[in-house]
């Protein structure tokens, strides 16, 4: 459990951010699909507030990786994890601390070894009861799942980059952030499947969680730059945070958004065009460019995130 000091910032205004109110349920449903020999997803079927999970089985050990959101999603993990794991050995790590990612946790506490990097569970501490506050304010339904939630401490903490080895598979975790949070991780399994968290989205524009002055961690170059260097190692398969599983298409496609966003704001900052009016331009822009992705609500918070670090 978390300190019990850490008092909750206000929330956040969340009149701009997508309206989820008539969404279905957050909740995980279904079974694992297979990707790679001992791989498995289990699908977000593009439902809002669930992530894709991952469940990764080796001879002695298994890794899931993502809870969802609230006790009842981490229950519905650990079981499908437990009928593919049986009695292994259970990892559990999160691709960041985000509440849909990561808020189910308590379920595998005494279950499962829990992993995070040092710089997610700081950002845990800090933020943690407060994103639970401002996902409640989201729709009933979400609110409904992290009733009763308790935000977990992990049992292993590491720095850099951990190697997990499974039996006959590895699983690398590296701490990549800040990008979309502070302490962004992605998942290598076996140099061949990456699962990348909300650094890559499928079709659906990259959720930049910019919220000054209580959340500003966003950081457009280097995420920029972290998904130049996935993109080098050319995984064969990508798991996204949210959308379908693709290739390595999908982070150079997630890439070139946020490259463009990144340079338009930079661009418009500098001949002194105000915040407001550059979000508007570039938004403008990209629903027209990328005129298939959905929740294009997120282009706003990009543009305004890209537009204050630009003079970092």
């Amino acid at each position: 459990m978390c300190p019990a000091d850490l008092t909750p910032n206000p929330s956040p205004d969340l009149s701009d951010l997508p309206d989820v109110r008539t969404s279905p349920p957050p909740i995980v449903r279904g079974g694992p699909v297979e990707l790679a020999d001992g791989v498995y997803v289990i699908p977000d079927n593009r439902v809002e507030l669930v992530p894709n999970v991952g469940i990764v089985v080796g001879e002695h050990a298994a890794l899931v990786i993502d809870t969802g959101m609230g006790p009842r999603n981490g229950a519905h993990v650990l079981e499908q994890a437990r009928r593919l794991a049986g009695d292994r050995h259970l990892y559990l790590t999160l691709t960041h601390f985000h509440p849909e990612h990561g808020f189910g946790a308590q379920a595998f506490k005494g279950a499962a070894t829990i992993v995070y990097n040092a710089s997610q569970r700081a950002e845990l501490h800090r933020k943690g009861a407060a994103y639970v506050e401002m996902f409640k304010g989201l729709s009933a339904a979400a609110a409904a799942e992290l009733e009763g939630v308790e935000l977990v401490d992990p049992d292993l903490v590491y720095e850099g980059r951990a190697e997990l080895d499974l039996g006959g598979r590895k699983a690398e975790l590296r701490a990549v952030g800040p990008a979309h949070t502070g302490s962004d991780q992605v998942i290598v399994i076996d140099d061949r499947v990456l699962f990348g968290g909300d650094l890559i989205e499928t079709r659906i524009f990259p959720i930049a969680p910019y919220f000054p002055p209580y959340d500003v961690d966003v950081d457009g170059a280097a995420w920029i730059g972290v998904l130049d260097e996935l993109a080098a190692r050319e995984p064969e398969i990508v798991v996204p945070g949210h959308g379908e599983v693709a290739g390595v298409s999908l982070i150079r496609d997630v890439r070139d958004y946020l490259g463009y966003v990144y340079g338009e704001a930079s661009r418009l900052r500098a001949a002194g065009v105000s915040a407001d009016e550059t979000a508007a331009r570039i938004d403008e822009q990209a629903r027209a460019r990328w005129s298939t992705w959905e929740r294009p609500e997120w282009i706003g918070f990009a543009a305004r995130a890209f537009y204050a670090g630009a003079h970092r």
